[in-house]
């Protein structure tokens, strides 16, 4: 306790206290590495260098530690790269099987999956990579079969039913994602997850195909309007509804241009 009056000057230091050593200040706390910081390491580095330039190393540098650190975590980056897919379905519940709604029910499931792997830069082709049998995602592959089931498909249409609309997804995106990198390297600009609209080079193919020749390409000329035309969403819904209604012929009650949407 300090009994100076207000003002009093301190006094020097006792020749005590200039032996005692400095105490150290303590060092701050490092949050321990562990595999959910790996992966959410992965996906800083993914959106910023894109799946080419993914490494153990610039994942290793994003987190402060040596490449080894993360193998207590992850055995390799195909692991690492699994667990990434993964984790974009963590929170994702497909609904109890509805066959008056199968329609609907498959295109928000569609819509879904085009979202999760729009969440991240290169995502459609880390999924193509990787199929969904791991324990993590069996159920949602059981739960998509149910849907297929309980609206009355056949078994052998139900069982390749979930692959084709999967890989749809994955193409589309993966198509989204080489147009506007393109789009971005033609105006000078680096890709990155704020890629430019690429309707501007989709105006300059329509304007190729209706310049054709009619005699040698009609049916381009004739369609050029047509084509590459409207928004991702309108011509993702427009590619999904087409499968929807192959599906649906296949129905025991299915009749020619049967259509309930």
């Amino acid at each position: 306790m300090n009994n100076a009056a207000p003002g009093t000057p301190a006094p020097p230091p006792s020749p005590w206290d200039r032996r005692r050593r400095a105490r150290a200040q303590a060092a701050p706390a490092r949050v321990p590495l562990s595999r959910e910081r790996v992966v959410e390491a992965a996906f800083t580095v993914l959106d910023d260098q894109g799946l080419d330039g993914l490494s153990m190393r610039r994942v290793a540098a994003e987190l402060g530690v040596t490449v080894s650190a993360l193998y207590a975590h992850v055995s390799s980056k195909d692991d690492l790269l699994e667990l990434m897919y993964t984790r974009l379905f963590d929170g994702f519940e497909l609904p109890e099987p509805d066959p008056e709604r199968w329609r609907e029910q498959l295109r928000d499931f569609a819509h879904a999956g085009r979202r999760r792997l729009l969440s991240h830069r290169d995502m459609a082709r880390i999924s193509m990579a990787h199929v969904p049998f791991t324990a993590e995602l069996l159920p949602h592959v059981e739960g998509l079969l149910a849907i297929f089931r309980a609206a009355g498909l056949p078994d052998h249409i139900a069982a390749e039913a979930g692959d084709l609309i999967s890989t749809y997804i994955d193409g589309f995106v993966l198509e989204e994602g080489m147009w506007q990198d393109r789009a971005a390297r033609a105006d000078g600009e680096e890709a990155s997850l704020a890629r430019p609209d690429w309707h501007e080079m989709a105006d300059r193919m329509r304007d190729y195909f209706a310049s054709l020749p009619a005699g040698d390409f009609p049916n381009l000329r004739a369609l050029s309007g047509l084509m590459v035309s409207g928004s991702s969403d309108e011509r993702f819904d427009t590619g999904l509804e087409i499968i929807l209604r192959g599906l649906a012929s296949y129905l025991p009650d299915a009749a020619p241009g049967d259509d309930d949407r």
